[in-house]
């Protein structure tokens, strides 16, 4: 798990509402990914079985990315967001995603946390956070 310094952003806070918070959010979240090396192959992948908010090569690693964005700690921190259920989900929208995007590419998930401290965004990024569990890779 890695932390960076926090990136000034006050366009977060001015949106008039969650969903234009979560997009400038994921722009941030793109640009620090990129500032990391990886190589932003799509974003805001949408399939019956889910979404992928960032698929991106990490070297010859294709990761596919959620993004957890979280203006304060009412509900703890961003890193904590990510559910099973959440996990079953991503997992089986990258099984369609590959299977209509084919690679002989190595795959993981990686989770992208962000949570708003004193203006600027705290990033904590964990590589391969979790693993797909079986039963994603069956019946959808």
């Amino acid at each position: 798990m890695g932390e960076d310094p926090a990136l000034r952003d006050d366009r977060f806070r001015e949106q008039p509402h969650a969903r234009a918070q979560g997009n400038v959010g994921e722009d941030d979240a793109v640009e620090w990914l990129r500032r990391k090396s990886y190589r932003i192959v799509d974003r805001n992948v949408s399939n019956h079985a889910g979404e992928i908010d960032v698929v991106a090569r990490d070297g010859e690693v294709l990761c596919f990315v959620e993004i957890k964005a979280r203006s304060s700690d009412a509900y703890g921190p961003a890193i904590g967001a990510i559910s099973k259920q959440k996990q079953r989900k991503i997992a089986r929208a990258a099984s369609l995603y590959l299977a209509s995007h084919p690679t002989d590419l190595a795959c993981r998930f990686d989770v992208l946390a962000m949570d708003l401290r004193d203006g600027g965004w705290r990033f904590t990024l964990v590589q391969d956070a979790f693993l797909a569990p079986l039963a994603s890779y069956g019946g959808y």
